[in-house]
């Protein structure tokens, strides 16, 4: 039998130990993070990365950069933005390899939100054909996604800006700059919130497999009360980079651990050896409704969970800079690497946890599974403590956004006041992770919105613009480039209503 109850007891005794022994260095913090970090970190992903005040993405790690995919479709050898120099004619950027980019970069796409994508699929088909366009879809959004990416690197590249909200000062203007930070500050909310919807279910399976029964709500409390709170009062957060490897390596253990219960059979109905221990509404359900079920409005909510999955894009300016001889090639084969590598582990995870459920794929995959499956109490495991760890770096981008909003200035952010707004928005997001239990609605509501202006919307805009600044120097592909990139911003509105309607609406039927 595997020893929850062991593993359980050792990850308490070391929040512990970091918790309360570990050397408060504020100093050290400001070094890593900046003085006043705010905005947004990727939700959805395995976060790894806050931002300053700048919306300036700073990583964990100190060897992260980012090259980015697709270029231009008309790429102009000549075309001024393809080589960013330091005004001596040598390439400028950071020190970070391609290799080291590809690997940060994968990390910050993949994360929890790929625990939701079979429910995307139940969305809108029952039966096991459904997979097919699913599996198109997953790979065309990751697609323009990670084009979008590309567009915000080569944006810096032709601006020589240095971070998100940076690029939009000096395209689209200083006086609308609260938009970008408005945005990524409460979609780093809504990441907490999925956070802790996770966190209580996924601790609730824990302890009942070490043969503690709690409800979820006790769960919850006691999770928030006894880990998280204290881990987001913490004003050193440096001690907890460490585990930031943690969520790309449980999330492949997860992708691994699904397709071995799907090929092997232990949900099968009937005789499926783990089915008794799976709740009725939660065991396998197929129809009849497979690939034609695309065409209904309800593929929207898979859509707009994927524009959750794949936000990383406050990393690209960060990404790109850091990047060694940062030019825009080199840059968009890291992206293409790494949206390509991250497209396939979500196919995987979202097909195996479709497969395997059908129509009953819950908006948290896990909590389909049985207690008593061990190798799924590995993945929980996992999961449950890089998101632990993620939380406070999480937290402490929506809390400092909201300082930010509230223009509060650093020298009045007393320890005091941190913890109060620590304890008034921990409070908050508990609370509403106690009330809304539907995690597929949450990242998709949150796709529909704030994932979709972040992702399409803002980048194309802002490209838009800084070729419009070139006046004669643009060349004639930018140009061509630039008027497609309208359609991408349209998509990303239509795909925001439409989604946003087809998410309450799926709310309000359960």
């Amino acid at each position: 039998m595997f020893p929850y109850r062991r593993a359980l007891l050792i990850a308490a005794e070391f929040i512990f130990v970091l918790v309360y022994r570990q050397k408060k260095d504020v100093t050290a913090y400001a070094s890593l993070f900046g003085p006043r970090c705010s905005s947004v970190a990727t939700a959805g992903s395995a976060i790894n990365h806050i931002a300053d005040k700048n919306c300036r993405v700073v990583p964990l790690r100190t060897n992260p950069s980012i090259t980015t995919l697709y270029s231009s479709a008309a790429v102009d050898p000549n075309d001024p933005s393809l080589v960013v120099s330091n005004g001596g004619g040598e390439l400028s950027g950071g020190t970070a390899t391609m290799s080291n980019e590809i690997f940060n970069l994968v990390k910050s796409i993949v994360g929890a939100g790929v625990l939701s994508l079979p429910a995307g699929i139940a969305a809108f088909g029952n039966a096991p054909s459904a997979v097919l366009p699913a599996s198109i879809l997953i790979a065309l959004i990751g697609g323009v996604s990670g084009y979008c990416f590309s567009l915000i690197g080569r944006v810096c590249a032709l601006t020589g800006a240095t971070s998100y909200r940076g690029a939009w000062e000096k395209t689209i203007g200083t006086e609308t700059s609260i938009i970008p930070a408005i945005s990524c500050t409460f979609k780093t909310f809504s990441a907490n919130l999925a956070y802790s919807m996770i966190l209580a279910d996924t601790f609730q399976t824990l302890l009942a497999s070490a043969g503690i029964v709690l409800s979820r709500t006790n769960t919850l409390f006691g999770v928030t009360g006894l880990i998280l709170l204290p881990l987001c009062l913490l004003k050193n957060l440096s001690s907890l980079a460490p585990f930031s490897l943690l969520g790309i390596i449980g999330m492949a253990y997860t992708a691994l651990a699904m397709t071995v219960r799907y090929i092997g059979g232990g949900y099968k109905v009937p005789g499926g050896s783990f089915l008794s221990g799976v709740p009725a509404k939660l065991q396998p359900t197929f129809g009849n409704v497979g690939a034609k079920g695309i065409f209904h409005p309800s593929s929207f909510i898979l859509i707009c969970m994927l524009s959750t999955a794949y936000m990383a894009h406050f990393n690209a300016p960060k990404f790109f800079t850091e990047l060694k001889n940062n030019t825009i090639q080199r840059y968009n084969t890291v992206v293409g690497t790494s949206f390509g590598i991250s497209i396939a582990i979500f196919i995987t995870m979202a097909a195996m946890g479709f497969l395997t459920f059908g129509k009953a794929a819950s908006g948290l995959i896990l909590n389909n599974y049985a207690v008593a499956d061990k190798l799924m109490g590995l993945s929980r495991i996992a999961v449950a403590i890089s998101i632990v760890f993620s939380y406070p770096l999480v937290f402490a981008g929506a809390r400092d956004g909201v300082l930010d909003l509230l223009s509060v200035p650093a020298e009045k952010r007393t320890n005091a006041k941190l913890n109060t707004v620590t304890v008034a928005l921990l409070s908050i997001v508990t609370t509403l992770a106690l009330v809304v239990k539907d995690l597929s609605f949450v990242l998709s509501f949150g796709g529909a919105t704030l994932g979709n202006a972040l992702i399409y919307i803002y980048p194309t805009l802002m490209f838009r613009k800084a070729v419009k600044q070139m006046g004669d120097k643009a060349s004639s592909g930018l140009k061509r480039e630039s008027a497609l990139s309208l359609l991408i911003a349209t998509l990303g509105v239509g795909m925001g209503l439409v989604g946003s309607k087809m998410a309450i609406q799926k709310l309000s039927t359960h």
